[in-house]
């Protein structure tokens, strides 16, 4: 048995200046932002939110704008399986997570649970995917 839900959505802008696109996305949203002093975080901005709120952050990428979700897991290679399952690709490992596609064309990550509620409300899979 594993866990998942909706971790949040990340803003991904094809910019040089990633400070004034998370400025933007901070008012547009009315949300702070939360930098880190990571410099393995320079392209990411977070945009502050409630524990158990979606998480929302700016990303800064080489490849067209967009907005994609994240899924968050606690077990990152079971939920994998799972959308696999239902017809999604895996399409790399990128540091902590799973980027995917959907049968749609539409790119998703598979991440760490993180979000404060994670435990008692994400859905519960069983071994077959299912709830």
């Amino acid at each position: 048995m594993h866990k998942s839900q909706l971790a949040g959505f990340i803003i991904d802008c094809d910019t040089a200046d990633l400070e004034a696109a998370a400025d933007f996305w901070g008012q547009a949203l009315g949300l702070g932002l939360d930098r880190s002093d990571d410099p393995a975080e320079a392209n990411y901005i977070g945009l502050q939110t409630d524990p158990d709120d979606l998480h929302i952050e700016v990303q800064k990428v080489s490849h067209p704008s967009r907005v994609h979700l994240d899924i968050e897991t606690d077990d990152i290679e079971a939920e994998v399986a799972r959308l696999e399952a239902l017809g999604a690709k895996r399409i790399s490992d990128i540091r902590r997570w799973v980027v995917m596609e959907a049968p749609t064309g539409q790119r998703f990550c598979v991440v760490r649970a993180a979000r404060a509620n994670f435990a008692e409300r994400a859905n519960r899979w069983d071994s077959q995917g299912n709830k």
